[in-house]
């Protein structure tokens, strides 16, 4: 058997095994999350879900891993991913009960409520003991957009499989629109097209989080690339409302997309020009044996005024239009105080705000440090917003978003695994060097989510919280010797 025929038979195979593992243990009403390590090793849980479910992980995880260097054709990485895919469509989701806060959120406003002005418990709804206790008293942390679609499920699954089923179909075509706007991205930025395709499809956190989990996620990822793949297209009106109008979606979907928002004037603004990002074929750099990055030029700022016109334009006036047409109004901005609600130590500002309530607890100080560590983690990821796009400026703008994307994950207040897919699909179509460093975080991510929901980062709080204190100490010191 051939390399890549390996590759796909084993992913292939622990695509099957995690579907076994959904249909033993997967994310079930009434939620009642069973499966977690105490309950694994005291032989609570049985086997079939858990080994079904470690084996899949593996298996689907080493397929990836290995594969970025056999990938023989762009094609054959689509047709992998989907491969991989196929087996979860049927199946109880994987990894958190998100989706049915998403079918509880669309219940109410399709009966005319609103889900910004109170909880699904005090709204009502008939698959209420399928969310988890900690999103039934939360408004709704999503735009518009979103709950427009989520209602649409709602009204047209009636029963709670067909909303799910509903829903799981919306997640597929935003992982197919990431699919379809790659080859924009790379033809832009000179990055193998097979390569992007196998870093940003491939990934286990796809099948598992967007497809399987039917996390909205993948309709603010994959709005967010075509938004981009637009707006790097040209500087006529026409290609940049619309690359505005697809940015407004993503934000009207996760509010997370309005980091892009500048390097797509970026790129828009160095559209129809030589654009840094591709490389030369003139000019060799023989420490990569690849062509050399042509010399950027700093866009001025008086280019910019037409796109950011244009674009900010496009997308201010889709958001505000579906706020409008939603009959909500501007309410959602208000749900977005809800998303901080999980305390958990694979935040970085949220571990070390732990860890110092640690220290405290040793000296005999009730500290409570997490929310302040928290709003100095975002002063900083604001900060480095700024510092990206400076440098956007004289580099490539769509590596700059892929970045700023992933600035983000790595500082918000909160952090699920499959927040690492909003870098994914831009830094893989605009990373030209050793992709490590990338595909490192979302093969671990991929192992914290038991079938059910359990995340196995609350087993180890307190070592977590130190570890990943103690890992951000690290980087710190590390870049401060850096010249």
């Amino acid at each position: 058997m051939s390399r890549p025929a390996l590759v796909r038979s084993a992913g292939l195979a622990g695509s099957v095994l995690l579907a076994v593992a959904a249909y033993a243990g997967g994310a079930d009403r009434p939620w009642q999350p069973t499966m977690t390590p105490g309950t694994v090793l005291a032989g609570q849980s049985g086997l079939l879900a858990p080994l079904t479910w470690l084996l899949g992980t593996v298996l689907l995880t080493g397929a990836w891993w290995y594969g970025r260097t056999v990938v023989p054709s762009a094609r054959w990485a689509y047709l992998t991913a989907a491969l991989w895919v196929l087996p979860l469509l049927p199946v109880l989701p994987l990894g958190s009960y998100d989706v049915y806060s998403y079918a509880c959120q669309g219940h109410a406003l399709a009966a005319g409520l609103d889900p910004y002005a109170a909880g699904v418990q005090a709204l009502g709804c008939p698959w209420l003991d399928a969310v988890s206790p900690t999103w039934r008293d939360a408004p709704a942390p999503y735009g518009p957009v979103f709950l427009l679609i989520a209602a649409a499920a709602s009204a047209l699954g009636g029963s709670l499989a067909g909303v799910l089923a509903a829903l799981r179909v919306v997640s597929v075509l935003g992982v197919v629109l990431i699919a379809v706007s790659l080859p924009a991205l790379t033809r832009r930025t000179g990055v193998d097209l097979k390569r992007a395709v196998w870093l940003a499809l491939a990934c286990p956190l796809v099948a598992v989080h967007l497809v399987s989990g039917a996390h909205n996620d993948a309709v603010m990822v994959g709005l967010l690339v075509a938004g981009l793949a637009v707006a790097a297209r040209g500087r006529a009106a026409g290609p940049l409302l619309a690359a505005g109008a697809l940015l407004g979606l993503a934000v009207g979907v996760k509010a997370t997309a309005l980091v892009v928002l500048p390097f797509a004037v970026l790129a828009a603004a160095r559209a129809g020009r030589p654009d840094p990002a591709v490389r030369d074929p003139a000019v060799r750099d023989p420490a990569v044996r690849e062509p050399a990055v042509r010399e950027p030029a700093v866009v001025r700022w008086g280019t910019l005024v037409r796109p950011a016109v244009l674009v900010g334009g496009g997308a201010l006036a889709v958001l505000a239009g579906v706020s409008l047409a939603s009959g909500l109004g501007f309410g959602w901005i208000r749900g977005l105080t809800g998303s901080g609600a999980s305390v958990q130590w694979t935040s970085p500002s949220t571990a070390v705000g732990m860890t110092v309530n640690l220290a405290g607890q040793a000296f005999g100080a009730g500290w409570e440090a997490v929310p302040v560590t928290r709003v100095l983690g975002i002063a900083v990821l604001v900060a480095v917003l700024i510092a990206l796009c400076w440098r956007a400026r004289r580099s490539d703008a769509l590596l700059g978003a892929g970045l700023a994307l992933a600035a983000t994950v790595a500082l918000a207040p909160v952090f699920h695994p499959w927040y690492l897919t909003w870098p994914l699909a831009v830094l893989a179509a605009t990373q030209r060097r050793d992709t490590r460093w990338l595909v490192l975080p979302c093969a671990v991510a991929g192992v914290l989510c038991l079938p059910d929901g359990y995340n196995l980062a609350l087993a180890v709080k307190t070592q977590g919280a130190v570890a990943m204190t103690a890992l951000v100490v690290v980087l710190l010191v590390r870049r401060g010797r850096r010249p």
